[in-house]
């Protein structure tokens, strides 16, 4: 009983002493309750995304439908970005003799149309502009549906029902009649065509990162941030959306292949931009000599089937890797 004050005094002198020594760190007991939601983020990051990444790449290196298409898709990234050294000429200029079979001059490996343009400058110079509408416009569509699936998704209630009438407003028209229409309404340019594929693809987009963010909303590291003071937009932008990325860039993939089919479409019916060459117009304008001369839409087309299939391909590689659960099934 007389103990217990003396030790109380005693532990109060202490506490009180000015030159009494400093604890070291390393001796700290530690509280697991001190900052949790900082320490469990940090070891998230340092951690586990470094290990979920290794897996998923590990995954996609060990999956040779998804190493087949990344191969394809490389090649044909390779010659769209050597295409103005290896046809440094104007591909829509004439520089032979019309209808030279493939294969039969060295200068013209995949032979010339019926103006004398070069087919293998047309499909190298052509990968340029099917890549870059493809990549570009999923850029736009992607950026716009999370810009719209984000708030719908996190806040829900009468946020949600306003942007869902939105995209359902979109998702009321075809995509490719709305296309065309957009486009016939503005001038035929590469900026326009890109602009208004993303703007035909981006409901997609939106539904995904909405049913993404309501089912992540709820989750304890969404709960320990907003304890901690922080803001919705970092929330969303910070917290939220890192989770929400496998399925998008899944989407991704398919959205590139689905908007170099609609440019390509565009163009076979002569919505293109006349200014550049691409595959499209490449096909379009050699439907005429479909019997005399097959080799001026097969060239084309098949960049069109390998370059989509691969892009494909690696989709269902990236979902195989970035879906833990199809991962331990395979």
């Amino acid at each position: 009983m007389s103990s217990t004050p003396t030790a109380i005094r005693v532990a109060g002198a202490a506490a009180r002493a000015p030159d009494a020594p400093a604890v070291p760190a390393e001796a700290a007991p530690a509280w697991p309750n001190v900052h949790a939601p900082d320490a469990a983020r940090a070891r998230t990051d340092e951690v586990a995304q470094p290990t979920n990444a290794r897996r998923a790449l590990r995954a996609l290196l060990r999956n040779p439908t998804a190493m087949a298409g990344l191969v394809i898709l490389a090649l044909m990234a390779l010659l769209a970005l050597a295409a103005p050294w290896l046809y440094p000429e104007d591909p829509l200029s004439m520089v032979d003799a019309p209808f030279i079979r493939p294969f039969t001059q060295p200068g013209h490996l995949l032979g010339t149309d019926s103006m004398g343009r070069d087919v293998a400058a047309g499909i190298a110079h052509g990968a340029r502009v099917s890549l870059l509408v493809g990549i570009s416009a999923t850029l736009v569509g992607l950026g716009l549906g999370i810009a719209v699936g984000a708030p719908a998704g996190y806040f829900g209630g009468w946020v949600d029902e306003a942007l869902q009438r939105l995209v359902i407003l979109f998702q009321a028209i075809p995509n490719f009649i709305l296309l065309i229409v957009i486009v016939a309404i503005a001038q035929p340019s590469l900026p326009v065509i890109t602009l208004a594929i993303g703007l035909v693809t981006w409901p997609t987009v939106a539904r995904l990162v909405r049913t993404e963010f309501r089912a992540l909303r709820h989750k304890e590291f969404v709960l320990a941030a907003r304890s901690l003071g922080y803001g919705h937009l970092r929330i969303i932008l910070r917290e939220i959306l890192p989770n929400a990325l496998p399925p998008l860039i899944v989407s991704a993939s398919v959205m590139v292949a689905t908007a170099i089919l609609m440019e390509s479409g565009l163009a076979f019916m002569g919505m293109g931009d006349p200014n550049v060459v691409s595959w499209g117009s490449m096909i379009g304008a050699g439907r005429e000599q479909l019997r005399t001369a097959a080799y001026l839409t097969m060239a084309p087309g098949l960049a069109i089937v390998f370059t989509v299939l691969a892009l494909n391909l690696l989709g269902d590689g990236l979902n195989d890797a970035l879906n833990p659960r199809l991962s331990r099934e395979h």
